[in-house]
């Protein structure tokens, strides 16, 4: 963190940090201004979830320019001033107070002597199996140096699968990568897991899609955070969940309720058969699932 809070920010990236670091200082009072090469933000989350997200951050004043690269910045006495190619090749020059760059994280895997054992690598991270085998005997990899999602909760549970495979534990499980939430902490908060829409069309599979809005609900209507949506992905086939996507209010505690369904391979009925309790958010969970199906009570 900056000594002096800045009057002004540039953002260069608008992935799961960037958004965080932006969201934070533009609730302080910031100007901020988010650059993002692609053309949505948060681009690895559902559409539906990234433009809604996009028109709140607008909304509280946040400035966003899609498709857009910085080719060149320019440091001053107490600012930065950076050149803004845009999509049509016109250069666009932005000053602020500081600039965060956040296009990316990268695993520490140079000068580790891994060339030298042979142990294979793709892209700057260590090739591993599901428990963190690498191809060479006796040698394991966990946490981001092992490849995306670059999450803590991630980290932790391939250290935990990696020991328990290392010492025969009965009943370990290889890590699934689809079961894995992801959670960016930013206002409104944004939580997802499983397949996004577009994915699962890209993958040929015949879809049922369901979403239920925050402001059908009671306890966010109570809680004055009645701006969001829940939105679920099942198999029309077979019933399996294979995706769950949410923005709003506490919706990075929410997720895990469609992470535990995912991983206990929980159909459509089943979770139609299941009791929420009202008035509570998680209700929307269920709403988004009978939607759906057609069989909403609420909307």
């Amino acid at each position: 963190m900056p000594k002096e809070m800045p009057k002004s920010l540039l953002v260069m990236g608008s992935g799961a940090i960037g958004i965080e670091f932006a969201s934070f200082y533009r609730t302080m009072g910031a100007d901020v201004t988010v650059v993002e090469l692609m053309p949505a933000v948060m681009p690895v989350e559902d559409a539906e979830v990234s433009k809604f997200a996009q028109k709140q951050f607008e909304k509280q004043g946040m400035k966003i320019m899609l498709e857009a690269k910085v080719t060149k910045v320019e440091k001053g006495a107490n600012s930065v001033t950076a050149h803004v190619e845009m999509k049509d090749g016109k250069i666009e020059k932005i000053t602020a107070d500081r600039m965060i760059s956040a296009v990316g994280v990268q695993g520490n895997i140079e000068n580790l002597g891994l060339e030298a054992l042979g142990v294979k690598t793709d892209r700057g991270c260590v090739v591993v199996d599901g428990y963190g085998k690498t191809n060479v005997p006796g040698v394991y990899a966990i946490g981001d140096v092992a490849g995306p999602p670059m999450l803590a909760h991630k980290a932790e549970h391939e250290g935990v699968v990696c020991i328990e495979k290392i010492a025969n534990f009965p009943g370990v499980h290889a890590i699934d990568k689809l079961k894995i939430p992801g959670c960016t902490y930013c206002s409104p908060q944004v939580a997802s897991v499983g397949l996004t829409e577009a994915k699962a069309k890209a993958e040929g599979k015949d879809i049922r899609v369901g979403r239920f809005p925050f402001s059908a609900n009671g306890k966010a209507i109570a809680l004055g955070e009645d701006q969001g949506f829940v939105k679920t992905i099942f198999d029309r086939k077979t019933g399996q969940l294979l995706g769950a996507h949410m923005v709003g209010a506490e919706v990075t505690e929410l997720i895990q309720g469609f992470v535990v369904a995912m991983n206990l391979e929980t159909t459509e009925e089943e979770l139609m058969h299941t009791i929420f309790p009202h008035p509570t958010l998680s209700e929307m969970m269920k709403e988004s699932v009978l939607d759906a199906y057609g069989r909403a009570l609420n909307a």
